[in-house]
């Protein structure tokens, strides 16, 4: 007789399993998350009897990675944000809207790196499809080297032509269409994308190809799946930005090898993405001079300073009501900058609308930003235009005190690279006295100082 299938209800925020449904996972805190899925019902696979026996533990000072060398995949920014090149054995996700240029950019990998042996799983386009986008990025040139195409989406089967062929490098897009004859659900379930990307790591750490997962993410713009998915990885990159503009923000957001918070800005071309090696350019003011509302803010992410544009329009409460919106930016700090500027520089802005929009698309959670906020916010209720050679870079604190942010030195220098005059950080931060010419460093202390060399 056949045994009955067993289900267990799992969390997709999370992950956490349980044996009953929950209106509230214990584990996140999250409710109405819970999902039921089957259990793997067939016998596991046992484990391979391929692994040599001289697979024991070793010393830690035996171990010797000195001649561990990163792949390098051909673009310079993406590179700088894997830490120097991609690790061998490594296992990376990318994530993203639909349509903002995963597909594109897993496929530029190998048309950028000729001579890697790429295996390219495509679960959700045919092998002609791939080939028609290939030959659009290529622009006709016969660039696709050594580039397999393999259209499938068992994983036994991907496993095992990977095993057969051992490429440098795999790709396979996307790890929601995968699935396993271990687990008895639908593909892009929970206990299915758990138990994939589980059979993919174990793949990379025992061969040493480095695998490259695409993933699809939620309305809430966190990665689909269960949240296991990132654990098990060792690279989350996450797309940004809005799929209908030209601009990408590729963001790490985890990374085992190399720094996390970096960012590489990528433009979407008729040949596929661009890379943008000084994306302050492309932040920096597109308007004439003289409109109120502007502040450049110099924001330090990761490892790379970006000067950005920061606008604000203030203007009285049309239907009694003061709204706040901010588009990049914390709501919540928004309205502590707000209650600063009403109790400690005596604006009342209670009674006025508030808009805060961070341009080019950016999420700005760096603290350095507060004080071009406060600057913007005060050039629309005055309406008078700062000036445009002039950027901020300061934290502001419950008091009205101006607070120094880190590595002040690398934004003023950014902003003497790209040609403004004045820039206004907090009298309390350590500067060297090798100050670059042609700036000017303004030091505040408070909030009333700001506005003093403001708007004097």
């Amino acid at each position: 007789m056949a045994s009955k299938s067993k289900t267990l209800w799992f969390c997709s925020n999370c992950g956490n399993e349980s044996p009953k449904w929950m209106g509230r996972c214990p584990a996140c805190g999250e409710w109405n998350t819970m999902v039921e899925a089957p259990v793997e019902s067939k016998k596991a696979a046992s484990p391979s009897k391929a692994r040599s026996d001289d697979r024991r533990p070793r010393r830690l000072a035996d171990i010797d990675y000195s001649s561990e060398a990163r792949i390098s995949l051909g673009m310079k920014e993406l590179d700088r944000l894997l830490g120097g090149g991609m690790v061998r054995g490594s296992l990376i996700l990318i994530g993203g809207e639909p349509g903002i240029g995963k597909s594109t950019l897993s496929l530029q990998i190998p048309l950028s790196c000729p001579s890697l042996k790429t295996l390219y799983v495509t679960g959700e386009e045919s092998e002609k499809q791939v080939k028609m986008r290939a030959e659009r990025l290529s622009a006709g040139r016969d660039s696709a080297g050594d580039c397999l195409i393999y259209s499938e989406t068992r994983i036994e089967d991907v496993l095992e032509q990977a095993r057969a062929i051992l490429p440098d490098l795999m790709i396979v897009d996307s790890v929601q269409t995968m699935f396993t004859d271990a687990v008895e659900s639908t593909p892009g379930s929970v206990s299915q994308i758990k138990e994939v990307a589980a059979s993919l790591l174990r793949f990379a750490k025992e061969s040493g190809v480095p695998v490259v997962l695409i993933g699809h993410i939620t309305k809430d713009g966190y990665i689909a799946g269960p949240k296991i998915l990132e654990h098990i990885v060792d690279v989350v990159l996450q797309f940004e930005g809005e799929n209908r503009g030209s601009y990408r923000i590729l963001r790490s957001i985890k990374n085992r090898f190399g720094s996390t918070s970096e960012l590489a800005v990528f433009e979407m071309t008729g040949l596929g993405l661009r890379e943008v090696e000084n994306p302050s350019e492309m932040l920096i003011p597109m308007h004439e001079e003289g409109l109120s509302g502007t502040a450049i803010a110099s924001m330090l992410d990761g490892t790379r300073p970006l000067l950005f544009e920061v606008q604000a329009l203030v203007s009285s409460a049309a239907y009694g009501t003061a709204q706040r919106s901010a588009t990049g930016f914390d709501g919540r700090r928004l309205n502590m900058l707000l209650a600063v500027l009403e109790k400690r520089a005596g604006f009342h802005l209670s009674a006025k609308d508030v808009f805060l929009n961070m341009a080019g698309g950016l999420k700005v959670s760096d603290p350095a930003c507060d004080l071009a906020v406060i600057a913007a916010v005060l050039s629309s209720n005055f309406d008078y235009a700062l000036p445009g050679d002039c950027c901020f870079a300061g934290e502001v604190g419950l008091s009205g005190e101006i607070r120094p942010v880190g590595q002040t030195d690398r934004r003023i220098s950014e902003a003497a690279r790209l040609g403004f005059k004045k820039i206004f950080v907090s009298s309390y931060s350590s500067i060297d006295s090798k100050t670059p010419s042609g700036i000017r460093v303004v030091k505040v202390s408070d909030v009333p100082e700001l506005v003093k060399g403001l708007f004097k």
